[in-house]
């Protein structure tokens, strides 16, 4: 086994190899300085990712600040550095990268074929956030050879694949059964393109939806109007987050359909809501609530920024522009927890999703029946929504919340 320090000598040839600057290298050398500091005060010579945690819960407190709710970037970050550590011994290459402004593929081979696959993906016809997704994929692929020392696709063999599928061990099931897709996608392109002798693709072992046995994160009555009622709608910001999530809440609207959602969307004389979704390309043509109408207008008329956008939501901070694609909104639902003393739990997901759930209980609840919540949440297939039966009957008695007539 190699010694912490070889494994930082190599991780930094490594860092160095795919481009990073100086100014990043030399925080990440005093990061490792700390943690050589401190493994040689415990006696230890090699890495190990119980040790790192060790660090990490001496030096920041990283349980209870997480229990706490108060972790800091910095605490963060010192997180990213030990995985990045564990990572590299056990893989030999960098597998999580944080900045945008690197590209992932150092070889041209490599880059040219990447242009090609996502000209594929294009004319597939492939929605955007699948482009995204496929296109990511395959970059990371790729740049896993490239630190294998493999640099050429014809050179590439089943064992490389499988030993970068070994590099997904520990994430959640869904990341993983979402990555093989995109990887297979890839390698049957390569193929078809002639680009290998074999198809590489038969190698990705296949991972069976566990949709039914997911049940989706729903929340209480008592919480959900804390959340509303910790958002201060005396400003733009606030005006902005309240109608948001409160659209989110009682349409049940997917979060990037939100993000993209235009000002010609709402047709104010029927009173609906009316756009293509991003995910399935259907149209959808849901009511426009009078409480969901109500903030809208007091967003558009007295907090939304006066830019020439024809998009809905917008960020109030520079550049004032629509949220990236990248962007889930985690952070709005976050911050109005904290400010309403609400816990958060890693056990349970309190993304904007999980409005979603809890709008699909209800109506489970209140009777009506799983076509009519398929078509309000925009599922093309009647197995999606039929997920929510498997949530307690309690709980959905505890998330009611009365339905209002809309503006008509």
């Amino acid at each position: 086994m190699k010694t912490l320090d070889q494994v930082l000598t190599e991780l930094e040839a490594e860092l160095l190899r795919i481009g990073y600057k100086e100014s990043t290298l030399n925080y990440y050398r005093s990061q490792w300085r700390q943690i050589k500091k401190f493994f040689e005060e415990k006696g230890e010579i090699n890495f190990s990712e119980k040790m790192g945690m060790a660090f990490l819960e001496e030096k920041h407190h990283y349980s209870k600040k997480i229990q706490e709710g108060r972790l800091t970037q910095s605490n963060i970050y010192a997180l990213r550095v030990i995985r990045m550590i564990g990572d590299f011994q056990m893989h030999q290459c960098i597998l999580r990268r944080y900045t945008e402004t690197l590209s992932l593929i150092q070889s041209s081979e490599f880059e040219a074929i990447s242009s090609q696959f996502a000209t594929f993906c294009d004319v597939k016809n492939y929605s955007k956030a699948t482009k995204q997704h496929y296109t990511k994929q395959a970059e990371r692929l790729l740049a896993y050879f490239e630190s294998q020392k493999c640099l050429s696709i014809s050179k590439i063999k089943f064992e490389l694949i499988l030993s970068y599928i070994d590099t997904l061990k520990g994430y959640s099931y869904k990341t993983i059964e979402l990555a093989l897709c995109g990887i297979r996608r890839f390698l049957s392109f390569i193929y078809l393109e002639g680009m290998t002798s074999d198809d590489l693709s038969k190698v990705v072992p296949p991972l069976q939806t566990r949709k039914q046995s997911r049940i989706p994160s729903v929340w209480n009555k008592a919480d959900l109007i804390k959340l509303l009622e910790a958002i201060d709608k005396g400003n733009p910001a606030g005006k902005r987050d309240y109608a948001l999530i409160l659209m989110v809440t009682r349409l049940g609207i997917r979060t990037g359909d939100i993000k993209r959602l235009k000002l010609e969307s709402i047709n104010w004389t029927s009173n609906t809501i009316e756009f293509f979704q991003s995910k399935t390309r259907e149209f959808v043509k849901l009511p426009l609530l009078r409480d969901v109408g109500w903030a809208l207008i007091d967003y558009l008329e007295n907090g939304r920024p006066k830019v020439n956008s024809p998009y809905v939501f917008l960020r109030h901070i520079a550049p004032i522009e629509p949220f990236s694609d990248e962007d889930r909104l985690h952070q709005i639902m976050t911050k109005y927890m904290k400010l309403a003393n609400i816990p958060i739990s890693p056990k349970k997901r309190v993304g904007m999703h999980s409005l979603r759930h809890t709008l699909a209980t209800l109506m489970l609840e209140t009777g009506s029946p799983l076509e009519i919540i398929s078509s309000t949440l925009g599922h093309s297939e009647l197995d999606s929504t039929s997920t929510y039966i498997r949530s307690s009957v309690e709980m959905l008695r505890e998330c009611v919340l009365d339905f209002e007539e809309d503006l008509r």
